[in-house]
């Protein structure tokens, strides 16, 4: 096969892309240029796409004998991520720019663009896994069933920012890191090959929020918007600069001016930007047990209609079944009962609804705009978008 490896100057991708030349394949190096002012370092471990990357991953192309490109999507990015990030926090919601990332750049412009140059697959250096099926289809003939598992590597798994993807881009996708149980051992398969990039440390936090000051970065794209932070009962009790920089279940950083009657902890419970007023109340108003998502796309064998695929999910009448389900990207899985609403086209193609409701501890600090994978075991069987969260009682 005729390979796109995406290399990001970072050890991950460039041991994805040397064990699918391995394999046998056509591999092509490329990097996204993603940043329009990119430093010429690194700062730290922070960030990403500098132009120190590039070079690394230049090298390491070198080091693989595979062409290398530079492929400048900055625009694209600036134009869905950042904006997304930036629209979404200003509208009083939580995004994860990671997640919105793999769907806007990885798993569509580098995809699309590499579809377009004759490539069968896009290589990347997430930590997932594809797992294929053939199971009998409604005609009597034989299809294949592509489904995304979590990486055994508990500690850096990226199936839930990878679900956003859906079943037909993971179709073109490779995961060669998915087998690998440690990033100690991709590293020490990075130094047996002689990649210089073997002991690089790790990129983390927000890739355009490079020194991790994500109020700053939204003070300077949003502008000043003083305005108060008010108790339940709407007594002022702070003052803020933009009711943009808060999330649902914030503790730090309100600068509260009069302390709770009873001593106690506040934590940001609502962010209203209409009124751009910060809300703060006790912990247990954080804690939801029922979630709705929009946006809802399932992966094959799901939901009814998968021509009766071995594994796939039998709901009951109501269309609920049972699963478990995360919101944040190194959170806790947790058991849920599931069900796709609006009429959710079993393909993933349209933007229906899902509802959650769970069936264990509640969940604490769940944000409008957060990512909701549902998985059962291992297996990813759908993603949304939270647009809201409460407690049923």
């Amino acid at each position: 096969m005729r390979v796109l490896a995406a290399m990001s100057g970072g050890v991950d991708s460039a041991v994805a892309a040397a064990l699918a030349v391995e394999a046998g394949h056509d591999v092509v190096g490329v990097h996204m240029a993603l940043s329009r002012n990119r430093d010429q370092f690194r700062t730290g471990s922070r960030g990403c796409c500098s132009i120190e990357d590039a070079g690394d991953a230049r090298r390491a192309a070198d080091v693989l004998g595979i062409p290398y490109y530079v492929w400048d999507l900055s625009e694209r990015f600036e134009d869905t991520v950042v904006a997304d990030f930036l629209s979404e926090y200003e509208a009083g919601r939580t995004p994860n720019p990671c997640v919105r990332c793999n769907e806007h750049i990885k798993f569509e412009a580098l995809l699309d663009k590499a579809t377009a140059l004759g490539f069968d697959a896009v290589a990347t250096g997430h930590y997932a896994q594809v797992v294929t099926r053939e199971v009998a289809s409604a005609d009597g003939g034989v299809r294949t069933l592509r489904e995304l598992h979590r990486s055994p590597n508990d500690a850096k798994d990226q199936s839930y920012v990878l679900a956003v993807a859906g079943p037909e881009r993971l179709a073109r996708a490779m995961f060669p890191l998915g087998g690998f149980a440690s990033k100690d051992e991709v590293r020490a398969e990075a130094a047996r090959r002689g990649l210089s990039v073997s002991a690089k440390p790790d990129s983390y936090d927000i890739c355009f929020v490079a020194d991790g000051d994500t109020r700053g970065f939204l003070r300077e794209r949003l502008g000043s918007r003083p305005g108060s932070v008010v108790d339940t009962d709407g007594a002022v009790v702070g003052e803020h600069d933009g009711a943009y920089a808060f999330t649902v279940g914030q503790r730090r950083g309100l600068a509260l001016g009069r302390p709770a009657a009873d001593g106690r902890a506040r934590y940001v419970v609502d962010v209203q930007p209409a009124t751009n007023t910060v809300v703060v109340g006790p912990a247990e108003l954080l804690s939801v047990d029922r979630i709705a998502g929009e946006k809802a796309l399932w992966f094959d064998g799901v939901l009814p209609g998968a021509d009766g695929a071995d594994g796939a999910v039998e709901p009951d009448g109501d269309g609920w079944f049972d699963a478990e389900v995360q919101v944040r990207a190194h959170g806790a899985a947790v058991p849920a009962r599931v069900r796709a609403v609006a009429g959710a086209d079993v393909a993933g193609a349209d933007a229906s609804g899902m509802e959650v409701a769970l069936t264990g501890s509640p969940l604490r600090g769940v944000a409008a705009g957060q990512s909701l994978v549902v998985y059962r075991g291992t297996r990813v069987l759908g993603q949304a978008t939270v647009s809201a969260s409460w407690r049923a009682r």
